[in-house]
């Protein structure tokens, strides 16, 4: 299960994703069109600024904007940004590893050969799921059902 952030993160993404290019959205508009916090927002969009994932703009025609193209940024990118490691359990993070406290031995772990599977087609799909394609018309309604 992602983090109420993450799913905030995503939502943002896709409304910069959907504007004019090189137009700046402001926070308080993308605030109010995705029902999210503002100052939670914030936040989210430092975090992503830090990344290379968005820029802002001051002033009065200010705002935030995609610093990268949309189909260049992955929600599993994001996830990782905004979540941390995505696996199931420790031992199978490609990130952040580590061995389980109650493990005995990973080769012939019955769980972790289960999850791993798990994992891989997680990643599999999470890494080649774009923002562009959540905003794309045929598969945007499926992602966005989704991140509802």
């Amino acid at each position: 299960m992602i983090t109420q952030k993450a799913k905030y993160a995503l939502r943002a993404l896709t409304v910069l994703a959907e504007a004019d290019a090189g137009e700046p959205v402001m926070i308080s508009d993308i605030a109010a069109q995705q029902k999210i916090p503002k100052k939670f927002l914030e936040q989210i969009l430092l975090d992503l600024k830090h990344q290379g994932i968005v820029a802002s703009r001051r002033g009065k025609a200010g705002g935030y904007l995609l610093l990268k193209p949309a189909d260049m940024i992955t929600f599993g990118e994001i996830l990782r940004i905004v979540d941390g490691p995505i696996a199931p359990l420790p031992c199978l993070s490609i990130t952040a590893y580590r061995k389980c406290d109650d493990c005995d031995g990973e080769q012939t772990c019955k769980i972790r050969s289960v999850f791993a599977k798990v994992a891989d087609a997680t990643r599999k799909v999470l890494f080649s799921t774009t923002i562009a394609d959540a905003v794309a018309p045929a598969r945007g309604a499926e992602v966005t059902r989704l991140l509802a």
